[in-house]
C-alpha cells in the first residue's frame, strides 16, 4: 500500500467528523440503499453503483449515481459492496481489481463463500487493494436504525481504518480475524436463526391448529423464555399474514447452503429448514420475506 494513502487514511478515520472520505457504494437494494444514506449522512461523498441503474438512482438526492464501476473506483478510496450470491461479489470484485487506485480498501458485505472470501483476498493483494469480508445481520429494519451488526474478517489494521465507517450503520461490531472469518461467523449466525426460526413457525402453526388467539399467545411468548427477535418481528408477521421481504427466503436458502457445504459436521436442524425452503422456492415464494416460511405447512401451497 503507498504509505502516503496510508497515513492519509488514517488521519481521516482519526478525525472522521472533520473529514471526508470518498466512498464508493455497489449493490443499492434493501439493505444497501438504508447503508448508504446513513454513510452519506456522516457527512461522506458516496458514490454508487447499480446494475439495475433506477435503484441507484433512488439515492441520487445524496450521491453520485455512476454509469459503470470503473468510473466508480475512479471516485473513491474505499468500496463497499453487498449484491446478491457469491457468483455476483466475485463478478463485482475483478472488475473492482481492473481499475481501483493502488491502496483502495474493498469491503464486502454480502453473505457469500469464506473460501471465496479468502481467494479474492489474495488477488486483492497482488494488486496493491485491501479486501475485507464485513457481511452484516439485522436485516431491513436494522439497516434503516443502524443498528446491524457485523462481523469482519481481514487484515486488522484495515478494520482500524474501516472500523468509524461501519460505525454509522452499525451496532454490534467485531473484528474476526483472518480473511473468510466474517463469513463463517455470518454462516453461524444464519444457522442460529433457521432453528428460531423454525421454531417460531412451528410453534404459531401449532396454536393456530387449536384455534387459541394468537395475539393474546404471541403477548406470553414475549413475556418469557420463548422471547426471541425472530419472535418479535417476524412471528408478528406470520399473524399478521404480511409477506413482504426483510429479508427474502431465496437469499436465506443461499446462506444455509454455504453453511451446510462449508461445514465439517452434518447439520441436522439446518438441513431440514433448508429443504423446507427449497419447497416454498420451487412453488415461487422465493421472494417472500423469510417469515413466509409458516406458508410451508399450508396444504394449498402451490396456489398461494
Amino acid at each position: 500500500m503507498n504509505y502516503t494513502h496510508h497515513i492519509k487514511l488514517k488521519v481521516i478515520t482519526t478525525r472522521k467528523k472533520r473529514y471526508k472520505m470518498n466512498i464508493g457504494f455497489i449493490g443499492t437494494g434493501i439493505m444497501g440503499s438504508p447503508i448508504a444514506r446513513h454513510l452519506a449522512e456522516a457527512g461522506h461523498t458516496l458514490t454508487v453503483y447499480n446494475r439495475t441503474k433506477e435503484k441507484a438512482e433512488k439515492l441520487s438526492d445524496i450521491a453520485y449515481v455512476a454509469s459503470n464501476i470503473e468510473e466508480l473506483t475512479q471516485r473513491s478510496n474505499i468500496i463497499f459492496m453487498i449484491v446478491g450470491y457469491p457468483k455476483d461479489v466475485e463478478t463485482v470484485a475483478v472488475e473492482i481489481f481492473k481499475t481501483a487506485k493502488p491502496g483502495t480498501i474493498i469491503v464486502d458485505m454480502t453473505t457469500s463463500s469464506p473460501s471465496l472470501a479468502e481467494h479474492l483476498y489474495e488477488m486483492a493483494n497482488q494488486k496493491n487493494l485491501h479486501m475485507m469480508d464485513a457481511p452484516v445481520t439485522g436485516g431491513e429494519v436494522g439497516a434503516i436504525a443502524g443498528t446491524l451488526s457485523i462481523m469482519v474478517g481481514g487484515d486488522e489494521a484495515y478494520f482500524e481504518i474501516i472500523k468509524p465507517l461501519l460505525e454509522t450503520f452499525g451496532k454490534t461490531i467485531q473484528y474476526m480475524g483472518k480473511a473468510g472469518n466474517g463469513q463463517r461467523t455470518k454462516l453461524a449466525n444464519q444457522i442460529a436463526i433457521a432453528g428460531t426460526l423454525a421454531g417460531t413457525v412451528e410453534s404459531l402453526y401449532y396454536a393456530n391448529s387449536l384455534n387459541l388467539d394468537l395475539t393474546k399467545a404471541f403477548d406470553i411468548f414475549m413475556g418469557g423464555s420463548a422471547s426471541s427477535t425472530q419472535m418479535k418481528t417476524n412471528g408478528l408477521h406470520m399473524i399478521n399474514k404480511y409477506y413482504e421481504p426483510g429479508f427474502y427466503i431465496k437469499h436465506f436458502l443461499k446462506d444455509l447452503n454455504l453453511a451446510i457445504e462449508s461445514s465439517v459436521k452434518h447439520l441436522e436442524v439446518t438441513v431440514i429448514v433448508r429443504d423446507m425452503l427449497e419447497v416454498l422456492v420451487d412453488n415461487n415464494h422465493e421472494n417472500k420475506g423469510t417469515q413466509a416460511l409458516i406458508l410451508y405447512y399450508l396444504d394449498n401451497l402451490a396456489i398461494l
